[in-house]
């Protein structure tokens, strides 16, 4: 998916850098920073007011030195296909890892439930608001891009899904949008599974890398380590 990349200027007319544009909990959103000149902080905060920034850390925190406030402190990881490692030769019993082929109402439960308070990226929310405003955005390719076939999902054996792997076609290359399970309905190691099958589906459909981002603090970062992720890059997310 393409995305036409907007450029902003500094008070000299001068550019001070470019970004893509989208919309985070109803602001208006600037993300994918680059080509990032001098000023760029003190332009952002004077220009962009009421905006949430994705940026590199360094200007993230001259950002907060400017007075944003954090909104999430996050590591970009890139594995190199093929060479996922599995952890499991299957299932373990009573669940089953089958392709993203469910409706957002089926896999909102184990969605939502997945970062309960205390969790890194959990964050206060209306459940109706975020099926309608940020699940089925993601699942029909609106918000980031299009799901790629190796995306799967975790269910009992009734069906019930516990939790998925969700791969977009993004501005940014094959990108791992999410990762979930539902912590009460799901066995610890599931969400490992889940991934390194999508990462073996990945390699097997011809991709040559995935990405992910994963927040501070967060210990899944060890599972996609082991996994064969490697961090490239810090971002922060703040609000102006």
């Amino acid at each position: 998916m393409t995305e036409e990349r907007r450029t902003m200027l500094g008070a000299d007319g001068v550019p001070v850098f470019s970004y893509l544009e989208g919309v985070r909990d109803g602001n208006p959103w600037a993300y994918a920073i680059e080509d990032i000149g001098a000023g760029a902080a003190d332009t952002i905060t004077s220009r962009m007011p009421g905006w949430a920034v994705s940026a590199p850390a360094e200007l993230g925190r001259a950002l907060l030195d400017r007075g944003a406030r954090l909104l999430r402190h996050m590591h970009v990881m890139w594995c190199d296909l093929p060479i996922a490692r599995p952890v499991a030769d299957a299932a373990p019993a009573g669940f089953r890892i089958v392709p993203c082929d469910r409706s957002p109402a089926e896999i909102f439960p184990a969605w939502f439930a997945a970062y309960p308070p205390g969790h890194p990226d959990h964050r206060p929310r209306d459940g109706e608001k975020a099926l309608k405003e940020e699940l089925v955005p993601l699942l029909s390719g609106e918000e980031i891009g299009p799901l790629l076939p190796c995306s799967v999902l975790a269910v009992r054996d009734e069906g019930e899904v516990v939790g998925g792997v969700l791969v977009t076609d993004s501005n940014r290359g094959p990108w791992i949008a999410d990762v979930f399970r539902h912590p009460d309905r799901s066995p610890r190691g599931l969400g490992a599974l889940m991934l390194s099958t999508a990462l073996v589906h990945a390699g097997a459909d011809g991709l040559t890398g995935i990405g992910l981002v994963v927040t501070e603090g967060n210990p899944a970062r060890r599972v996609y380590e082991r996994l064969g992720f490697r961090v490239v890059a810090a971002t922060m997310t703040v609000m102006i």
